[in-house]
């Protein structure tokens, strides 16, 4: 199963030996690349790739393809060449046309899998370093704690409360305990108690281990070295276009065998009325609708990424663009997560904060009272500063060649090794003098954390946490130099110093120490209380009018965060959340179950906009009542405990740069940059992508039926056919693929972001969408019909001259029919439609193979076309716009409607 045999019944001591690497260290980049030669990288079998040749089979399989060779076989019966070989080389057009498109599709959608990438921290060249998974090598020292996915096979020489997630391998549901030493025999998989396997995931505690094994050589690699070729993803929304694409086609066969059956019985000839109705039931069919929603939805889904936001599911995007509650995090989320520590109130209760600023150098000091004060002179601010670098598991060192700081960790972390370093103190120096033996790991229960270190015969405890929890578990207190009692009233007197440094915008964290005979001691009780540190996170600047624009948008926000009520509501002022200063801010310890409240209490929570020290059990209780009340929730989160949450809601958001890998797992979508406007941004891509596909359906479907009204009132009336099959045919090959896909790839009109959220429920083309298709269908049939008219009985022209007239009325109608697809209420000059280039592209490339149908001799002949005369090209001008400027009219007289 890995590159050693056996590594469990192994001491890790010997395991690093016969691995060739100190655990202090890690492996050089040298030896690492040395190792990736000879292991390759950390991967199993890679997704597979749809191949060029698949999709052009698959497209030779298409019904479209099908019905054009029906169409060409008839020809060649009825001995008529050279429409025969014209219809051939619409096959090949067509099915080229299909290729690439589909082919570019289906890549970009394959490179999107590729943006997001588990990470895992590393030590490598005496640094921790985050790197992507794929690049571990066995050897590497791995260092993992709660939250993590497990990257590679480790064999533990630390653990601290471990506690993993091996439901994967092994189907136990409860996570299992992790321990160090060496066993006695070989196991089963399940009870391999001091290893880690790839796949699974980190649910408590933290640990170190040395990578056993890498890729294919894995435990998971062993047992399906298919575990990462997963399927090919459908979105709901996909597979809803591919059921409207079915049942048009059913609907189309219909059409076309009544055209055929009326232009039997009218007398036409037998060939032509076929091969029309074939031409109209390729025509009219969206073979495109799948094609251009997988290049809609790849288009958006790079743009989100490109700002940020990395779509793990492709069936959220969907469900994005309807999303109106956003239940948000605050810290790092609201706020730029640049913690700096800046306030220190230490005891005695009436002395001032020590506050730390930076000179015009950029250099930390520390001043109490406006007096500079040295922290290696002063012990009770030293001890502060100690424990807070000791009771850590960030790491913070200096870029080769520069003095630019490189951090690995959690922001608050990171801020209590800066107030160290600032004083002097480092992480290693300080380990060197009281070694660590124990950890306990962050327990979000109790909101503390502890390490012990060695102190001569006995154990150094420090300790760190929420006020509230740390002045809980404190008997003693610390007064310069000598300790206390602490009493009810001191405590009182300390929470609420608490609560005012927190209405000030602060963070709060305390830290205690105690020393005790083992290290198998509690750590959590009879601790010596000394600080209350404040850490500053300001707001993001863009947060406020990206609430601002939320609330334009009908997207309500509530902050859920584990923070302090103060704290929180003083974010809330500033970002605009919130606008009164007595705003209310709900306390978890009065927020009760859903099935626990009265109709009242349920109305009551869902106006409140701001939750306090909310646990992750009382987040899924806050989604649960929201879409009990019909709304689609986005939820933030980061943390392990948020896996349940980020799951339940209708879109789970990660942070990229905070989150934990399980979190990531979980959630439906990954901010990069961590910042609230990119959900924000996200969402407007989401609703741009849904309207981008429906505006290329109604564009698709109002064309398509123009041309059945315009073959079916000519058979009716018994005049002349106004298009021809392969007119039919270089139409659908223009009009469809071009202008229509233009449409697909739009950016979208920021003023959908000034409109409520559309209705989940609602259909692809609800019914004021099919009312829309077969008007504009008319409008465009009309002035195409009465071309052909007037080319005949006003100025004479011969059958072939008005055919040429009426096919290019239609063409260019249907070009111009793009503008009608801006939404109303839009600019009538600038607009989504307007505003891409693909559009403008689209219509100089399809005007171009227009005139080459009539001008180019070959191409002229095949489609049977004649030069108009000048009195064709202002009846085609004329003709072509009165769909354009009806459509346009209307939406300028109806910009209360719901529609396009």
């Amino acid at each position: 199963m890995s590159t050693l045999k056996n590594p469990w019944m192994l001491s890790w001591q010997e395991v690093a030996e016969s691995l060739g690497v100190s655990i202090d260290t890690g492996l050089s980049r040298p030896e690492v690349n040395k190792r990736r030669k000879k292991y390759g990288p950390n991967r199993l079998r890679a997704r597979k790739r749809k191949s060029a040749w698949v999709i052009l089979v698959d497209q030779v399989k298409n019904f479209i393809i099908l019905l054009l060779a029906v169409a060409a076989g008839l020809s060649f019966g009825f001995k008529q060449w050279l429409e025969g070989f014209s219809i051939v080389i619409a096959i090949v057009l067509n099915g080229a046309i299909g290729f690439f498109t589909e082919f570019r599709a289906t890549r970009s959608m394959e490179a999107l899998h590729e943006i997001s990438r588990v990470t895992a921290k590393v030590r490598r060249d005496d640094h921790v370093q985050e790197l992507s998974a794929y690049e571990l090598v066995p050897g590497d020292v791995v260092l993992v704690e709660a939250g993590d996915i497990v990257t590679a096979d480790l064999r533990l020489f630390e653990a601290s409360k471990l506690r993993v997630d091996e439901s994967a391998l092994t189907g136990e549901s409860a996570p299992v305990g992790k321990q160090t030493t060496p066993l006695q025999e070989d196991k089963p998989l399940a009870e391999l108690s001091n290893m880690l396997f790839k796949g699974t995931a980190v649910t408590a505690g933290s640990g170190k281990g040395l990578v056993a094994a890498t890729g294919l050589d894995t435990e998971l690699g062993r047992i399906s070295s298919l575990a990462e070729e997963a399927e090919e993803e459908i979105s709901p929304l996909e597979r809803r276009l591919a059921g409207l694409g079915h049942r048009l086609i059913w609907i189309t066969l219909a059409v076309a065998v009544l055209v055929a059956v009326t232009g039997i019985v009218a007398g036409k000839e037998l060939l032509l009325i076929m091969e029309t109705a074939i031409a109209l039931a390729v025509a009219a069919i969206p073979e495109g609708l799948p094609i251009v929603a997988t290049i809609a939805l790849a288009r958006g889904m790079w743009r989100m990424a490109n700002h940020n936001a990395v779509m793990n599911r492709l069936s959220a995007v969907e469900t994005l663009g309807a999303t109106n509650v956003i239940c948000t995090d605050k810290t790092g989320t609201l706020t730029e997560n640049r913690m700096t520590v800046t306030r220190i109130a230490m005891p005695p209760e009436d002395s001032g904060p020590v506050e730390i600023r930076s000179d015009k150098e950029g250099v930390g000091r520390f001043f109490l009272k406006d007096h500079g004060i040295d922290p290696s002179k002063d012990g009770p601010l030293g001890e502060v500063l100690e424990v807070g670098v000791l009771c850590n598991n960030a790491s913070l060192h200096h870029k080769a060649g520069g003095k630019e700081e490189e951090a690995v960790g959690d922001p608050l972390e990171v801020a209590l090794l800066a107030a160290g370093a600032k004083a002097g103190m480092e992480r290693e120096v300080l380990l060197e003098t009281w070694p660590e033996v124990r950890e306990e790991a962050f327990d979000p229960e109790k909101m503390m954390m502890a390490t012990f270190h060695k102190n001569g015969g006995d154990y150094r405890v420090a300790v760190k946490g929420s006020p509230e929890s740390v002045l809980r578990a404190c008997s003693r207190i610390r007064q310069n130099v000598n300790e206390a009692d602490m009493t009810q009233s001191m405590r009182e007197a300390w929470l609420a110093r608490n609560t005012k440094m927190a209405e000030a915008g602060l963070r709060m964290l305390a830290v205690a120490t105690k020393t005790v005979g083992t290290p198998d001691a509690n750590p959590y009780e009879d601790l010596t209380f000394l600080a209350l540190l404040g850490l500053l996170d300001p707001p993001r600047k863009d947060v406020a009018q990206a609430i601002a624009s939320c609330k334009k948008a009908g997207i309500r926000v509530i902050m859920v965060t584990g923070d302090q009520p103060m704290t929180a509501r003083n974010i809330g002022l500033s970002t605009g959340l919130v606008e009164e200063q007595d705003a209310r801010v709900l306390h978890s310890e009065n927020l009760e179950s859903p099935e626990a409240l009265s109709e009242e209490d349920r109305r009551e929570l869902l106006e409140i906009d701001i939750f306090a020290r909310v646990t992750p059990e009382q987040k899924l209780d806050l989604i649960a009542l929201h879409q009990a009340n019909g709304a689609i929730v986005a939820m933030t989160g980061d943390g392990v405990n948020d896996a349940p949450a980020l799951r339940k809601a209708d879109i789970g958001v990660a942070m990229g740069k905070r989150g934990t890998q399980v979190a990531k797992e979980a959630a439906d979508m990954i901010l990069k940059d961590d910042a609230f406007a990119t959900i924000l941004v996200a969402i407007q891509q989401g609703r741009a992508i849904f309207d981008n596909i429906r505006k290329f359906i109604l564009f698709l479907l109002s064309g398509n039926v123009s041309e059945i009204l315009i073959v079916g009132l000519a058979l009716l009336v018994g005049a002349p056919l106004p298009i021809l099959p392969l007119q039919i045919l270089y139409l659908n090959m223009i009009g469809d693929v071009f202008p229509a896909l233009a449409l697909g790839v739009g950016r979208g009109d920021p003023s959908k972001m000034t409109r409520p959220a559309r209705d989940p429920k609602e259909p692809i083309l609800a019914s004021r969408h099919w009312w829309a298709i077969a008007g504009y269908g008319m409008l465009i049939a009309g002035p195409v019909l009465t071309a052909l008219a007037l080319a005949i009985h006003w100025f004479g022209m011969e059958t072939k001259q008005a055919v040429t007239v009426s096919f290019l009325s239609l063409a260019f109608a249907r070009l111009w029919h793009v503008f009608n697809m801006r939404d109303v209420g839009t600019n009538l000059f600038s607009n989504d439609v307007t505003r891409n280039p693909f559009v403008w592209g689209a219509l100089v490339l399809c005007t171009a193979l227009l005139l080459g149908g009539v001008y180019l001799p070959g191409l002229s002949a095949a489609l049977q076309t004649v030069h108009p005369a000048r009195n064709g090209w202002l009846l085609i001008l004329g003709t072509s716009l009165v769909p354009l400027a009806v459509g346009q009219v209307w939406k300028l007289t109806h910009e209360d409607r719901k529609t396009y």
